[in-house]
Formats: structure tokens, C-alpha cells, sequence
């Protein structure tokens, strides 16, 4: 079995590229399979409309306490025995859920989906441990980008498997593909043996001073925490709008979904660019798209064709921005240490999960109280937020914020 030790960089072979890229989308899915199946989940088990947004913002939180509790094992544990037991751990979780009784059961199995999908983060650095700093933009980016397609693929794949069978056949669907997945790699990821330096105990207390002394990552983390509070507000509000205003069903949303699967095209572009040192300027232009996305269908909010036409366009254009800045914040964060790449990539995914969480909580809660209009309004604040504060990043290298 070949060996990958944290001092080796000779490059990232394009079979395993492709593999890694594969299974982090395969696994992030996870976290949003639930987001356009909130009406019939909700219906399933009882919740009401305010309260759907628990159903994303529970498997967020999973994934923000997986990031700061299991993704630092990545520094002292080796990378392929982690990842084939959190794997085993979700496809456990993904059967409570499918045939979940009620919305206590749903909801706590959703928590333990997000904390075991969590291993996609494990498998990020690990890829770009293995890249040379000159390529270390473009390696992340090719691998995010699946990751980013297993995220914006998984809710129009959601919608058709349920308008065909039901929302519980989802669940059983995904346990098959993680199972199957845990079995491959297993096979044939590349073993990665950190060498660790402390113990467990020490790595996660060591979580807060790193945070601290590296405002680089604070930054960043804030930058993608107002972008993905967006886009999740977003992508929980809008399967709810499109069968109310719209009167879509479950097919008609998963086609609508399937647009945003064109934003995953900016991550390796985002990258490329990132590398040649555009990296302030294009963090400003992700969120001024990400402030149009918003304000566009405010504007046009209609019940006719061109507002749903505005529609589509914003989401796809807001799914670029969000995967774009994520790849720019990554390649800044990931140059930071190899040492510490885990608690740092742990670091940076949980704060702007966080974000996640709390704009999937407010849309539920927005559309609930004042439609589409407030659930806009309060989405285009979160990247003005984020623009605001980009604002101070005045003078900075590019390279390093």
C-alpha cells in the first residue's frame, strides 16, 4: 500500500485528483439532500413551517462539532483509517434518518449525518498536503470542485428521487453509495501518517490560540461565514417560494436546483487565479455578485416568468460567488502551516458553518413571518456584511488575506 508522509510533495497524481474529488462531493452531499425536501419531511414528521430550518441548521452544527472535534485528528491520526470509520458512522446515521418516526429522531440523525460528513474536510488537505505551493490553488480548487458538485447536485438528485419514490428512499440511496465509498477507499487511498507532536487533549486546546494568532484565517473564515449564511438562507427559502408562488412540485424544484450545479465552474477558475496573486479582488467581486443575488429577485418578486427567470440566474450566480470565495479563502488558509493544516482547515470550515447554520435558521424563520421580501432583504445583508469588512482589508498582500 503506498505511503504519503507530510514531508513528501511531489505532486497530486490525477487518478487520485479525480477520486478525491469524487468522494468529497459523494460526502458533503449528505449535509444537503434535506434542504429542497423541507415541505414533505416536515409534513413526514411533524414540524411546522418556522421551524423546517432546524432540519438544515441540525446537520450544520453536526458538521461545525465534527470540524472542531474530529478534523484535527487529521494531525495525528492516520488519514484513511479516519475516514473510513466516520464514513461508517454516517451511513449508520443516514438509516436512522431514513426511517425516522418522528422529528426527534430525524433531527438528532441529521445531527450525526453533519458530524460524520465531516470527513470531506479531512480529505481536502490531504490533498493539498500532497501539492507543491506553486499548484496548491489549482489542487484545491479541482478537488472542491467536487465537493462543490456533491453540494449542488445533491438537491435536485433529493427532489427527483423523492417526486419519484418518497424523501425516505434519499437517505437509504446515499447509505448504499457512503458504504460503497468507504469500501473504495479503504482500497485505495494512499495511507497518510502525520507525525504527530501532541496529544489530543492539547490539539483541541490548542484551537483557540491558533484562531487567535492568525488573523489571516479569522478573516477568511468571517469573509465565507456571511457568504454561506446567504446562500444557505437561500437554498431554504427557495424550494419553499417556488411551490408556493410557482406551485412546483418536487420535480420542478430539482430542476430549478440543478441550475446552481453551474457555480461549481468558478472553483477551479477561482484558483487558477488565486495562484497568479488576484486574490482581494476577487474576494470583492464574489460578494458584490452575492449582494446582486439578492437584491435582483427583491426587486422582480413577482408571480410572473421573467421573476422566476431572475430567479434562476441569481441562484446561479450566488452559487459562484459562495464556491469561489471558498476556494480563495482555502488556498490562504491551507499556506498557513502544514503542521496545523487540519485545526486550521477544522478552524475555518466550522466558523463559516456556523454562518451556515444561522442563515438556514433565519430563512425558515424569515419566510415564515414575512416571505420571500424579508428572507431577501435579510440574505443581502449577510454579503454587504461581508463587503463591509473587506473594506478594512486595505494595503494587505494579496497572497496572504
Amino acid at each position: 500500500m503506498q505511503k504519503v508522509k507530510e514531508t513528501k510533495n511531489s505532486g497530486l497524481p490525477r487518478g487520485l485528483t479525480i477520486l478525491l474529488a469524487a468522494a468529497c462531493g459523494l460526502i458533503v452531499a449528505n449535509l444537503y439532500y434535506a434542504q429542497t425536501l423541507v415541505g414533505p419531511i416536515g409534513a413526514a414528521t411533524g414540524l411546522s413551517a418556522a421551524a423546517a430550518g432546524l432540519i438544515v441548521t441540525l446537520t450544520q452544527i453536526g458538521y461545525v462539532a465534527g470540524l472542531l472535534f474530529i478534523v484535527p485528528l487529521a494531525d495525528i491520526v492516520e488519514n484513511r483509517r479516519l475516514t473510513v470509520a466516520a464514513l461508517a458512522a454516517a451511513v449508520v446515521a443516514l438509516i436512522a434518518a431514513a426511517f425516522a418516526p418522528n422529528a426527534q429522531v430525524f433531527l438528532t440523525a441529521s445531527l450525526f449525518v453533519g458530524t460524520a460528513s465531516v470527513v470531506a474536510q479531512v480529505l481536502v488537505p490531504y490533498a493539498a498536503s500532497l501539492s507543491s505551493e506553486a499548484e496548491r490553488g489549482r489542487a484545491v480548487g479541482n478537488v472542491m470542485s467536487g465537493l462543490l458538485l456533491g453540494i449542488m447536485l445533491a438537491r435536485p438528485v433529493a427532489s427527483f428521487i423523492a417526486g419519484i419514490w418518497s424523501w425516505r428512499h434519499v437517505f437509504v440511496a446515499s447509505a448504499v453509495a457512503v458504504a460503497l465509498l468507504a469500501i473504495l477507499l479503504s482500497r485505495k487511498l494512499p495511507a497518510r501518517r502525520p507525525a504527530p507532536s501532541v496529544s489530543y487533549g492539547r490539539l483541541v486546546r490548542s484551537l483557540g490560540p491558533l484562531l487567535a494568532r492568525t488573523p489571516a484565517l479569522r478573516r477568511r473564515a468571517l469573509y465565507q461565514a456571511f457568504l454561506f449564511g446567504a446562500f444557505s438562507l437561500f437554498w431554504t427559502v427557495a424550494p419553499l417560494r417556488l411551490a408556493d408562488a410557482y406551485g412546483m412540485s418536487q420535480q420542478g424544484i430539482a430542476w430549478f436546483a440543478l441550475v446552481g450545479v453551474g457555480g461549481a465552474v468558478a472553483a477551479p477558475i477561482s484558483g487558477r487565479l488565486a495562484d497568479k496573486g488576484w486574490s482581494r479582488t476577487l474576494t470583492w467581486l464574489a460578494m458584490s455578485v452575492a449582494l446582486l443575488s439578492f437584491l435582483l429577485p427583491y426587486f422582480f418578486h413577482g408571480h410572473s416568468t421573467a421573476s422566476l427567470v431572475v430567479l434562476f440566474v441569481s441562484a446561479i450566480a450566488l452559487d459562484m460567488a459562495v464556491s469561489g470565495n471558498l476556494v480563495l479563502g482555502q488556498r490562504v488558509v491551507y499556506a498557513l502551516g502544514s503542521e496545523a493544516r487540519g485545526r486550521l482547515n477544522g478552524l475555518f470550515m466550522s466558523i463559516f458553518f456556523i454562518g451556515g447554520a444561522v442563515g438556514s435558521a433565519l430563512g425558515g424563520w424569515a419566510y415564515a413571518h414575512g416571505g420571500w421580501a424579508l428572507a431577501s432583504l435579510i440574505g443581502a445583508a449577510l454579503p454587504l456584511l461581508a463587503l463591509l469588512y473587506a473594506f478594512t482589508e486595505k494595503g494587505r498582500r494579496n497572497d496572504r488575506t
